[in-house]
């Protein structure tokens, strides 16, 4: 047999043996086991490629979320300002309704509202400063309200401004009236803040709840306007007077718009007063 015949029986034998493998499967069999490698191959280089990914691009995310953080925390920030101007808005309105409403009532009176617009820092003193003097004609002396009562009365004014002392200011007196037990008393301020009532006659009854009215005694104040309720009655036998805390009907740590009542003239009467011996 010649070289020739030789190679073309080997090369038969191969491909009669490559057939033979083909319909028994086996190439399926290999084939599979190759796909399912090269699959697994190509899941662990995606793997490791895109955790390298993240580890680059991190940085550059770690800044664009605190970015995105600090822009969310100011869009929060003024959202909570603009709904606390907006709730003072409202609070003012409410006040300012509740004055007219007042003044609507008393048409006795002339009023001139007016802002609060400072405090004395002094914890002895009881004073408030308000937006108007006497360029919107603010005079001293003139009774100070809010729709709830009595605030105190105009001590001090400048061209644009005006100093208020609080009835709860210790250098205050008040003529009042105790409207159930129909009699008069004076009302006192304190270095607390406190006020209470003295010089109550011992013969007439007085109970917590009764309400305290200006008198219009004294020419310091007009007669008629609230001023609270008695809490409390302190009575001793030897003593010639009964005397009563009394709960403000004012809200003194809330204020912030008043009234000035600006058709009184108070008139000062000391000189009329007889002079002790």
């Amino acid at each position: 047999m010649n070289s020739r015949s030789l190679q073309t029986t080997i090369i038969f034998l191969v491909v009669g043996g490559i057939l033979a493998l083909a319909l028994g499967g086996f190439f399926g069999v290999a084939s599979n086991r190759f796909s399912a490698m090269f699959i697994n191959l190509q899941t662990w280089i995606f793997t490791r490629y895109q955790g390298f990914q993240d580890l680059v691009t991190a940085p550059g995310d770690i800044v664009a979320l605190r970015q995105e953080n600090a822009n969310l925390k100011a869009q929060v920030s003024q959202l909570q300002a603009q709904l606390i101007e907006m709730q003072q808005r409202v609070n003012e309105t409410e006040i300012l309704a509740a004055l007219v409403d007042f003044s609507r009532s008393n048409p006795e009176s002339t009023y001139k509202a007016a802002s609060v617009i400072g405090r004395d820092p002094s914890p002895f003193l009881h004073y408030i400063i308000i937006n108007r003097g006497s360029n919107d004609n603010i005079r001293r002396g003139m009774p100070v309200v809010t729709n709830q009562g009595l605030v105190g009365r105009i001590d001090a004014v400048i061209a644009d401004a005006a100093r208020v002392q609080l009835i709860t200011d210790p250098a205050s007196s008040v003529n009042a009236y105790l409207q159930n037990a129909d009699t008069s008393a004076v009302l006192y301020g304190s270095v607390t803040g406190d006020i209470s009532l003295d010089l109550i006659s011992q013969n007439v009854k007085v109970e917590p709840g009764d309400l305290i009215l200006t008198s219009g005694l004294g020419g310091g104040y007009p007669a008629d306007l609230i001023i609270g309720q008695v809490v409390t009655l302190r009575t001793l036998e030897f003593e010639l007077f009964q005397q009563a805390t009394v709960q403000p009907a004012v809200d003194f740590s809330r204020l912030e718009i008043v009234l000035a009542i600006t058709n009184f003239r108070p008139v000062d009467i000391t000189p009329l007063e007889p002079v002790s011996p």
